[in-house]
């Protein structure tokens, strides 16, 4: 594929389990770490990663012969490992099943950063509710909520 030319940016949020309340400070700076080890081993590169106690969101460029899919596949299931391992308290933490992905230009890669960024001021005044289903209906993805929340 030597004349194959990419940036594929995504903006991938995903929850906890039932969006129970398992990532604390101490808990979410490893974690981001983590994760953004875990993109780079997937062959791709972490920008941002940042959320709240109950969900993530990373803004990462993807190599193109990888299925976005096994890659997330493949990092929560690691990093629900690693959690267990690394914080025998929450030996019952579980992702969500699935993701959220959402292209992102390279016109808007700041401006994403920044709403990565401020999260926990962002969820002051939004549900995770109210931000995902904004998120669905600013990216035009039809939904139906009762298939929203596992």
């Amino acid at each position: 594929m030597g004349h194959s030319y990419t940036n594929l940016l995504c903006h991938i949020v995903f929850s906890t389990k039932e969006r129970q309340s398992w990532l604390d400070t101490e808990t979410s700076a490893r974690l981001y770490e983590y994760l953004g080890g875990a993109i780079r081993s997937e062959g791709g590169a972490n920008i941002s990663i940042n959320g709240c106690t109950d969900h993530i969101h990373i803004l990462a460029k993807l190599r193109q012969d990888k299925a976005v899919s096994d890659v997330f596949r493949a990092i929560k299931a690691n990093s629900s490992g690693w959690i267990h391992r690394t914080f025998p308290k929450l030996r019952t933490f579980a992702w969500q099943s699935g993701y959220r992905a959402f292209t992102v230009s390279q016109s808007q890669i700041e401006r994403v950063q920044r709403y990565i960024a401020n999260q926990q001021k962002h969820h002051q005044r939004v549900s995770f509710k109210e931000e995902f289903i904004a998120l669905l209906e600013a990216h035009g993805v039809e939904y139906d909520e009762r298939y929203l929340w596992d």
